[in-house]
């Protein structure tokens, strides 16, 4: 999809507005018979569609690899293969491609196994043109929405940033505000929360907004490091100061001078090490591994874990003088899952990085993918999200990412939920209502499509939402 260029608007509004209306579609025909698509091409000769067209599967097959089309016109009977069965390799491709079967031999069960099996429309041979223009207008339209909703996604991501921290949910505006109060007057801060929540992206973000924001940021992961060489790698050592120090050496402290210190996993440190670790709290100086003369030094000190410190104190590891020290100024991350809110805009914004580091087009999430997204627990937290879909993104070969690109894990869940039978031991009209959205999912929710599989009104389906909609709140009160 191209659009042209535009010329200059008043309002971000008017102008997402003119993208979305000046938007060139391509449309790929699959028809053996060269006057239906020589039809096609001529019926949307002023119409904001490129035609393309292939006479066989194996050549339509061909252009969607290439070409990617967001919409195919597909007879039902080609050369060889069955159109059911063409719908259905191309919606395995790319489940983001609508297809609209067009046959000579039309039928309402046809036309409903044509939905069934995933097809956007269903017409009948020979083309009328009003009602062919009719259903590329509404198709048009669903297009479009799906544009203007992808690109305010990406714009509400981009608005809902913090220093680089996405979120707009009560919990993260209270994190903000407390980072922006914070960061011109602390000395040392205390980040806390589970692993995966982002300790070290609001250690960066109290860096850039403190006067010391022109110095270095450095990074000492206190896990990492060998007890027995703890003291050497964050105080630095003398020459000579013990076997194997061939020359002096320059701490994690020193070369964080005029910036800000970052240590991850505090809760780690060795006992050995707090006294002096207290000391540069306290009086901004340290002491070089093999020398006794101290040394003054300027920096800003953010602390992290995703442990009880309190508890640590209790259990004689961590220095209670230490401990008050760190906590005086502490900054608390809720886990991903108390703040489910911000989950998509989490997934857009991961989605334009890895979209655009691999190369990809514009990438959005299936309506399947989002529930099981929004379902999973996510224990490892935004780590854990933004893994999956960097993931997706390098195993997604359209513009939708679907089950099929989930990492195994995720998969294996879903498969599991289905092998359960989450349906069993309830009563009926519990079976009736899930099945309702089960089948509303899978149409991307156009209740028209769903009423046609189900075989019931469209009035039944909104009594049904309702229904359930009411159970919901009886289930909350």
């Amino acid at each position: 999809m191209s659009s042209p260029s535009s010329r200059q608007v008043d309002s971000p509004g008017q102008a997402l507005d003119q993208v979305v209306d000046q938007a060139v579609y391509d449309l790929l025909v699959i028809d053996d018979d060269q006057s239906a698509i020589g039809l096609v091409t001529d019926i949307l000769s002023l119409e904001k569609f490129r035609v393309h067209g292939a006479a066989d599967a194996h050549a339509g097959l061909d252009l969607i690899s290439r070409l990617r089309p967001p919409l195919v016109l597909l007879d039902l009977v080609l050369p060889g293969v069955s159109g059911m069965d063409l719908l259905k390799r191309i919606l395995a491709f790319d489940p983001s491609i609508d297809v609209i079967l067009v046959t000579g031999h039309y039928s309402m069960e046809s036309a409903v196994e044509a939905i069934q099996k995933g097809a956007y429309d269903y017409l009948a041979k020979p083309l009328q043109v009003d009602r062919f223009l009719q259903k590329l207008g509404k198709w048009r339209g669903d297009a479009s929405a799906r544009l203007r909703t992808g690109m305010l996604e990406a714009e509400l991501a981009q608005a809902c940033q913090f220093e680089g921290i996405v979120g707009r949910s009560p919990s993260m505006l209270d994190v903000f505000s407390k980072i922006r109060r914070i960061a011109p007057h602390f000395q040392t801060a205390l980040v806390t929360g589970e692993s995966g929540t982002g300790k070290e992206s609001v250690a960066k973000a109290l860096h850039s907004l403190s006067p010391y924001s022109t110095g270095p940021f450095v990074v000492c992961n206190c896990a990492a490091i060998p007890e027995n060489l703890f003291e050497s790698e964050l105080f630095g050592h003398s020459q000579g100061a013990f076997t194997g120090a061939t020359r002096e050496k320059v701490g994690f402290v020193e070369s964080a001078q005029g910036g800000t210190l970052f240590l991850d996993e505090i809760g780690e440190i060795p006992l050995a090490a707090q006294a002096k670790l207290l000391r540069l709290l306290q009086n901004s100086e340290i002491q070089r591994v093999g020398t006794s003369r101290t040394k003054q030094v300027d920096l800003r000190i953010v602390a992290a874990t995703n442990r009880d410190l309190r508890r640590l104190v209790d259990e004689n590891r961590l220095r209670e003088d230490l401990y008050y020290r760190l906590s005086m100024i502490e900054v608390g991350l809720p886990k991903l899952a108390d703040r489910k809110e911000d989950l998509p805009l989490l997934q857009r914004h991961f989605l334009d990085r890895f979209a655009s580091r691999y190369g990809k087009q514009h990438l959005n999430l299936t309506r399947r993918v989002q529930a099981v997204l929004a379902n999973h627990n996510w224990a490892g937290n935004i780590r854990e999200l933004e893994n999956v879909l960097s993931y997706c993104c390098m195993m997604a070969e359209g513009e939708q990412i679907d089950i099929r690109d989930l990492p195994d894990y995720l998969q294996k869940q879903v498969r599991q939920d289905i092998a359960e039978g989450d349906d069993l031991l309830v009563p009926m009209r519990t079976m009736e209502l899930r099945h309702l959205q089960r089948v509303l999912a899978h149409v991307n929710g156009n209740r028209g499509k769903a009423a046609e599989i189900l075989g019931i009104s469209r009035t039944t389906i909104y009594r049904l939402l309702e229904e359930q909609s009411n159970l919901e709140e009886q289930t909350e009160k």
